[in-house]
């Protein structure tokens, strides 16, 4: 089968690098497998799951809001955080789910709520990442 280069870089460091199959990410469209040969394409990554198929395997991660640049050889992928499942802090995602939560339902006037929604989606996308949901 035919492979690509995948690159996962955050502002931190390169997350990943490594010849796949195929990738499928969560879009500002909605989700997107990319395989070799994928036409050139630039767009808006949104939160959610990065799906990696390497050697008939599967490697899911947790990433933030981004960018993704696709060439017919390589794909890029641009984001604030990505972390493989295996690495998520359950117990610190939990934590940071109930304080968004909590800050969503104090309404309170100092909170930024959309802030808040933005850790809320985050945390739940971590902790979904670590159960591998499937993802609507």
């Amino acid at each position: 089968m035919p492979k690509m280069r995948l690159n996962i870089v955050t502002p931190e460091k390169v997350v990943y690098d490594n010849e796949i199959e195929r990738v499928t990410v969560r879009t500002i469209d909605g989700d997107r497998g990319i395989m070799p040969e994928h036409i050139p394409l630039i767009t808006g990554l949104d939160i959610g799951a990065i799906r990696i198929k390497e050697d008939n395997e599967e490697q899911i991660l947790a990433a933030t809001k981004g960018y993704m640049e696709v060439r017919p050889e390589e794909t890029i992928i641009l984001v604030d955080s990505a972390e493989f499942a295996d690495k998520i802090d359950v117990e610190r995602a939990e934590a940071a789910k109930k304080r968004a939560e909590d800050r969503l339902g104090s309404k309170t006037e100092n909170i930024n709520e959309k802030r808040a929604e933005l850790a809320l989606q985050r945390a739940l996308n971590r902790l979904k990442v670590t159960k591998g949901n499937n993802f609507e």
